[in-house]
């Protein structure tokens, strides 16, 4: 258990920063009176997702790895991350859901159909816990995953290749 240390740390880094983030979002309002702004703001959200990634496998390299990191390590520690992020995913959407912003959904759906991007039904079917529960369990090992391809290369010593 102590070889995952920093993957278990960061991951847990991460989902506080997810958190943190839904509560700045919903206190700017983009959930809100600026929902029609969310779907462009909320994507900002990978620039700390990202540098997390980097900070993690930067100290996986150093602490764990001396200093030396293969391409191949970096992307089984990325990967472990990804995986813990996952599994912590959906408690990240039920606390978001149901304690930081309760609202979102009716006013998300509210949006949509007046906005005319999707009739009620549609809006209904798509914003709702089940619905985001479901994204997210798809979506986080899927964003993890690429972050991790792109990050484990930038983050490797050349010296272990």
């Amino acid at each position: 258990m102590k070889q995952y240390a920093i993957e278990i740390k960061w991951a847990l880094y991460f989902t506080g920063m997810m958190l943190l983030w839904m509560l700045l979002e919903k206190l700017s309002g983009l959930h809100s009176t600026y929902i029609h702004l969310h779907p462009i703001y909320t994507n900002f959200v990978a620039i700390p997702a990202i540098a997390f990634y980097v900070l993690a496998l930067l100290e996986k390299r150093k602490n764990f790895y001396s200093g030396t990191m293969s391409y191949k390590q970096g992307l089984f520690s990325g990967v472990m991350i990804t995986i813990l992020v996952t599994l912590l995913s959906p408690l990240v959407q039920l606390i978001t859901s149901l304690l930081i912003t309760p609202e979102y959904f009716p006013n998300a759906i509210q949006y949509a159909v007046s906005s005319g991007k999707m009739n009620q039904t549609d809006a209904e079917a798509f914003f709702n816990l089940k619905s985001y529960l479901v994204q997210v369990v798809i979506a986080t090992p899927l964003m993890g995953l690429v972050t991790t391809l792109i990050v484990a290369f930038f983050t490797r010593s050349k010296k272990a290749e």
